[in-house]
């Protein structure tokens, strides 16, 4: 296991980059049951920055699985009132939020997809006004992940689980930076370094994007107004946070009505606890119209009729392939991760903040601009050291954005 200190410079790593926990901040924190005793340096490591409250939501799941085997379908279907109200309460107060990931991708594998979904939908639904706060960045939240035995397991499955957790730990340890003498200040240099490539993204104002791999040709409309961010995001207050540790991308939004041809994954996506693979999705006119996969079409096809916007896309991001996640060589099975390896796209709701005013505008005023909306927010990776992307500027002129995986721009502000 690694070491108490490691895990504390973790924990505050989280705190002071990932959400930036300021004086007098209520806190909370949605943890596995597993990761408890990394969950408690992270509560006493918030109380000794000044937090006036740390609540944790605990998660487990054994927990999980059993009431998907033997829960009735209301139930399932019920996304209770009380815990509306509870994540609600912290945000209308302004607190931070900090999701702590490490769940089995296996999870739900033998659970029939349609309970999934509509569990998945139910909860959607009722955290509407939550994930406003989030995705509009009116309070500072941050996600990372810590190893669990079962998720370590299925990344190294040759090796027994306590061997298997210590290469995850290594693996999670260096790719988050906490390896280092300061990761907090690691981190402040690779966010500047983002800010540097979002600027030029900003700059060039590309009207389309063409992406071009084994399995995928894809044009993709940007709209007029659309804004690359990518690294830290600055909350409502003011406060700088990063919404994801570890980050690699920049990132915008497509249009709605503006996406057409064909896009293949590269990585497995572990969406509410079952496998996706192998899979692809064509678009007309921003809308999916035909797929397949190999692994999980059912959960698939249950994904893309979540609503009206399950089948459009909200997100585009850019990442070279000497990440320090693909260059790990390894498969994680967690978004979190594998998004950070590859260039990738989200099915359903786009952030209105890559919109210039976006997150001032009504919902008739951003889906005028061709800003997705959806219940659901869910990235899945397309790069690899084949893909190719150009820009198309609003003169008609093309030019190379991504070769062989990798930038073809000058982003370094060399």
């Amino acid at each position: 296991m690694v070491s108490q200190k490691t895990q504390e410079k973790y924990a505050e790593l989280a705190l002071r980059t990932g959400i930036n926990l300021q004086k007098g901040q209520a806190l909370m924190i949605n943890a596995p049951l597993e990761g408890a005793d990394f969950t408690k340096i992270v509560a006493r490591k918030a109380y000794e920055f000044g937090a006036k409250d740390v609540h944790i939501n605990w998660v487990d799941d054994e927990l999980t699985l059993l009431k998907y085997e033997n829960a009735p379908d209301e139930v399932i279907e019920d996304f209770p009132e009380w815990r509306v109200k509870l994540h609600d309460t912290f945000a209308e107060e302004g607190a931070a939020v900090l999701h702590i990931r490490s769940t089995n991708p296996d999870l739900l594998q033998n659970i029939d997809p349609s309970r999934v979904a509509k569990a998945n939908k139910a909860a959607a639904e009722a955290m509407v006004n939550f994930r406003n706060y989030t995705m509009n960045d009116k309070i500072p939240w941050s996600i990372i992940s810590i190893p669990s035995g079962d998720w370590a397991q299925k990344i190294f499955p040759d090796k027994s689980k306590e061997d298997a957790v210590e290469s995850l730990w290594e693996a999670i340890v260096s790719i988050v930076r906490v390896d280092q003498d300061d990761p907090i200040a690691a981190w402040d240099q690779h966010n500047a370094t983002l800010k540097t490539a979002r600027q030029v993204l900003n700059e060039k104002n590309y009207q389309k994007l063409i992406f071009k791999a084994p399995g995928t040709d894809l044009e993709m409309e940007l709209p007029q107004g659309h804004i690359w961010k990518g690294g830290s995001a600055e909350a409502e207050t003011g406060v700088t946070f990063n919404p994801n540790i570890p980050t690699e991308e920049v990132f915008t939004m497509p249009h709605k009505y503006g996406v057409n041809g064909t896009v293949a994954s590269t990585k497995p996506l572990n969406y509410g606890g079952s496998l996706i693979d192998n899979f692809s999705l064509t678009f007309k006119d921003g809308k999916v119209v035909d797929f397949k996969a190999e692994t999980g079409e059912e959960v698939l096809k249950h994904l893309l009729d979540s609503d009206e916007g399950a089948g459009r896309l909200g997100e585009i991001a850019l990442v070279p392939d000497e990440s320090p996640i693909s260059q790990s060589g390894l498969i994680f099975y967690n978004t979190l991760f594998d998004e950070n390896a590859s260039c990738h796209i989200a099915l359903g709701k786009a952030y209105p903040t890559n919109l210039e005013n976006g997150s001032e505008m009504s919902a008739e005023e951003l889906d005028k601009h061709g800003v997705n909306d959806s219940l659901i927010h869910v990235d899945f990776m397309i790069g690899s050291a084949e893909m190719d992307i150009d820009g198309i500027k609003a003169d008609g002129t093309t030019e190379a954005v991504f070769r062989n995986g990798t930038w073809a721009l000058n982003v370094k502000g060399e």
